[in-house]
């Protein structure tokens, strides 16, 4: 009975106690105070909601109901016989009383509910508008990156064309040379024959001499197609300056691109030092809390020592007043010990009335203990969900650090790729050559 009359001590077992009742029970409590008031008042024509009123504040802090109780006081009833109304009477403002002490005190834990939730929702609100923020962030970056990566992607593309160009343009010189060398062991062929037949037929003279002259057309065909060679040798030579230019550009975006990296990389070290510094804060609140705990704890202890002591001197003071009265009337008495006795009860009045002063001292530095635990409470709960946050982002920025370091290899192994294709070009035109 000690701990249910005992009053709350935080918003958590409030709402602990005060889920387990419904709604409408709630309803059927006020309606069952309600009836049975108007009911005692048309009976015996008289009003009671003074009497009723009287210590219901006092009581509806320090009381505290379960649902067991509640169900009991709806269902007690009068208990005093049938023609007996003043018995009837009592035990129904007694009941009463109860009922106007119970729905008070369940006012004051829906007041305190509705106070709860809207700070509840300004935290939310807070937290989410962090949240977009940070999302925000987060996006434009991803789109940088993105943008990025679309521009390695077209480099790429294009380099790739290039080099399938670059060997269509390879297999044709080949094929060139490869019918120039025939068509010149075909000629080596037809000299040998056509000297076998100057020394054989030296009458052929007029047709040999035409021979000649269409090999001389030839020759001078061979000496076209090998100026021909060489421009086709300076075209291959302009497009390897475009290739080296295109490589530059390769490198400087991936020079850009380790930039990005060591910033990702820095950024993600601060995000540490931020969550260090807020574990750091977090360790202080719990430290304060916990003096402000046993700094509550002695304050409350000091306050029953101080009613106890107040309580005593009150006692002694009444004691006093008994004796004094009892002096008087005794005649026989001397004056001096009366004297002596009123100097007492002053000095025991002035002790009670030092020592009401520092109980409401005490009250009030139990309020503001109270207070910055509260404020303590909040702020380690606010570290916390920062924390958590902190920690989400930190491992969505590893994540995208290390995706971009595997598109860096990848990047890095084509650009190597591709400059061997490029010497290996190079090599195949000097053998050309």
């Amino acid at each position: 009975m000690a701990s249910r009359n005992r009053p709350p001590r935080s918003p958590n077992a409030k709402k602990e106690g005060f889920v387990s009742i419904s709604l409408d029970k709630r309803r059927k409590v006020e309606t069952q105070g309600t009836g049975t008031r108007q009911a005692f008042s048309a009976a015996n024509k008289q009003d009671i909601t003074m009497t009723s009123d009287v210590g219901s504040t006092e009581e509806c802090g320090k009381a505290e109901f379960t649902k067991d109780e509640v169900l009991a006081l709806l269902n007690e009833r009068a208990k005093a016989a049938k023609f007996d109304t003043k018995a009837k009477i009592e035990q129904m403002t007694d009941i009463i009383k109860r009922l106007k002490v119970c729905v008070k005190w369940f006012q004051q834990a829906d007041e305190a509910h509705v106070q709860e939730k809207e700070d509840m929702k300004v935290s939310l609100e807070s937290a989410e508008q962090k949240y977009n923020n940070k999302e925000l962030e987060t996006m434009t970056k991803e789109e940088e990156l993105q943008t990025t990566i679309s521009k390695l992607k077209e480099n790429a593309v294009s380099l790739h064309e290039q080099l399938a160009k670059e060997e269509s343009s390879k297999h044709d010189a080949i094929e060139n040379h490869r019918k120039e060398q025939e068509s010149r062991v075909a000629a080596e062929k037809v000299q040998a024959s056509l000297r076998e037949e100057l020394e054989k037929v030296k009458e052929e003279k007029t047709i040999a001499k035409q021979k000649v002259t269409s090999f001389e057309d030839m020759y001078k065909r061979l000496q076209e197609y090998n100026t021909s060679l060489q421009q086709y040798n300076s075209k291959l030579q302009t497009d390897l300056e475009t290739v080296r230019v295109a490589l530059t550009r390769a490198e400087k975006e991936k020079s850009s691109i380790v930039e990005n990296l060591t910033t990702l990389r820095g950024h993600s070290k601060s995000m540490q030092d931020q969550l260090a510094s807020s574990r750091v804060l977090q360790d202080d609140a719990i430290k304060q809390k916990e003096s402000l705990l046993s700094e509550v704890t002695n304050l409350r202890s000091e306050l029953q020592q101080a009613r106890a002591d107040c309580d005593r001197q009150v006692v002694q003071s009444q004691k006093l007043a008994e004796e004094i009265k009892k002096y008087m009337e005794n005649v026989g008495k001397s004056s001096q010990e009366l004297d002596i006795l009123t100097a007492k009860s002053g000095s025991l009045e002035e002790t009670c009335s030092l020592q009401k002063n520092r109980i409401n001292m005490l009250e009030q530095q139990l309020a503001i203990a109270n207070e910055k635990q509260k404020l303590a409470d909040a702020s380690v709960s606010l570290t916390r969900t920062e924390i958590e946050e902190q920690k989400h982002l930190l491992c969505e920025l590893q994540d995208r650090l290390r995706d971009m370091e595997h598109q860096l290899c990848e990047g890095e192994l084509l650009r190597k790729k591709l400059h061997n294709t490029i010497l290996e070009l190079k090599g195949n035109i000097r053998v050309f050559c």
